[in-house]
């Protein structure tokens, strides 16, 4: 019984729904990536070597027979798997980039620089003509 409690704080606790939202929004965002990869840059870059098509290209080491299998590289679906991951390492990077530059907006606005009061010692706001604790007049 213990155990299923356990279970269950963990299970709901936030960084385990925020885990596995983002597993979930990684899996849609890896078929885009993907499609993006074979249908839209793939093509282009096949037109300019020629209209080869990388997904179908390989390199026979042996040929079929009757007994075994052949055995294939297909080096063009090393290829496309190659820009898929550099598509979806530059789009990270643009995000935890974007990320970072809130952070550093959040960090760049200053607070108010307190003051210190000459005779109560006290901190006081920047722009205060008089000290609230001690009401002396603070040039």
């Amino acid at each position: 019984m213990k155990l299923l409690q356990e279970f269950k704080e963990f299970a709901v606790r936030g960084n385990a729904i925020d885990l596995a939202v983002g597993i979930i929004i990684g899996a849609g965002f890896s078929k885009i990536v993907t499609s993006l990869v074979e249908d839209v840059i793939m093509p282009p870059i096949g037109l300019f070597t020629g209209n080869v098509d990388f997904a179908s290209k390989d390199l026979v080491l042996r040929a079929a027979t009757e007994v075994n299998e052949a055995i294939v590289i297909n080096y063009g679906t090393f290829i496309s798997t190659v820009v898929e991951f550099v598509i979806i390492a530059f789009s990270v990077f643009l995000i935890i980039k974007y990320i970072n530059s809130l952070k550093r907006e959040k960090e760049a606005s200053p607070e108010p620089q307190a003051r210190i009061c000459p005779f109560c010692k006290e901190g006081i706001a920047s722009e205060a003509s008089r000290c609230p604790h001690c009401t002396a007049e603070i040039s």
